[in-house]
């Protein structure tokens, strides 16, 4: 059994894949509650298949790009699990994850932009059911576009990116696909944060002469 979980956005997913067919899945949307949102979602989808972690196979993971303290949260659970279990981890950008729903509604080219805070977007860019360009961090009015554009990045900025289409946040049943079918890139359960967290150590303190 596969594993899957997201919370590289305000949205936490989690399902449960077996040889291919989803099991069980939960979804989230209280923002800020990834530590207190997410274990029960593990606990739930595994209650719902009449599973116990020593069932599970492997764990797939968005990386982000995503808020520093999310992020944190799935691939600390991620890893933790993984050791425990003796089982692997296989990271995918969760920008891939948003993508392939548009690579599966029959888009050809378009853009993922998820919601980065400070008035900006992580952005990346698909063709030909593959990624492109990206992902990074961009000012949204400065990577305008007429292509379809999934990702919670559309309807927070309908000027810049006036095509919505598609799911605002990653889903955990398309990251398992994603990881079981080899669709996009598989990654080390490493962070993408492509910024520096909010919160840093102060430096050293000034000498009042």
């Amino acid at each position: 059994m596969l594993l899957a979980f997201d919370t590289a956005t305000a949205h936490v997913t989690v399902a449960l894949n077996d040889r291919g067919s989803v099991v069980a899945s939960f979804e989230s949307g209280e923002p800020m509650r990834h530590g207190e949102m997410l274990a029960p979602g593990i606990q739930r989808v595994l209650a719902e298949a009449g599973a116990t972690a020593k069932d599970l196979t492997g764990i797939a993971v968005g990386v982000g790009p995503g808020p520093f303290t999310g992020l944190r949260v799935g691939l600390v659970t991620a890893r933790t699990l993984a050791l425990v279990r003796g089982i692997p981890v296989h990271g995918v950008c969760s920008l891939d994850i948003l993508a392939a729903a548009g690579v599966d509604a029959g888009l050809e080219e378009f853009v993922v932009a998820t919601d980065a805070r400070r008035k900006e977007v992580y952005l990346a860019s698909y063709a030909g059911g593959r990624r492109v360009s990206g992902p990074e961090v961009v000012k949204p009015f400065d990577e305008r576009t007429e292509l379809p554009v999934l990702g919670r990045g559309a309807v927070l900025y309908p000027q810049a990116f006036p095509n919505a289409a598609g799911p605002e946040h990653p889903s955990a049943v398309a990251l398992a696909d994603v990881v079981l079918n080899e669709r996009f890139e598989i990654l080390a359960s490493d962070p993408l944060y492509l910024r520096r967290p909010d919160a840093v150590e102060p430096g050293k303190p000034k000498r009042v002469s």
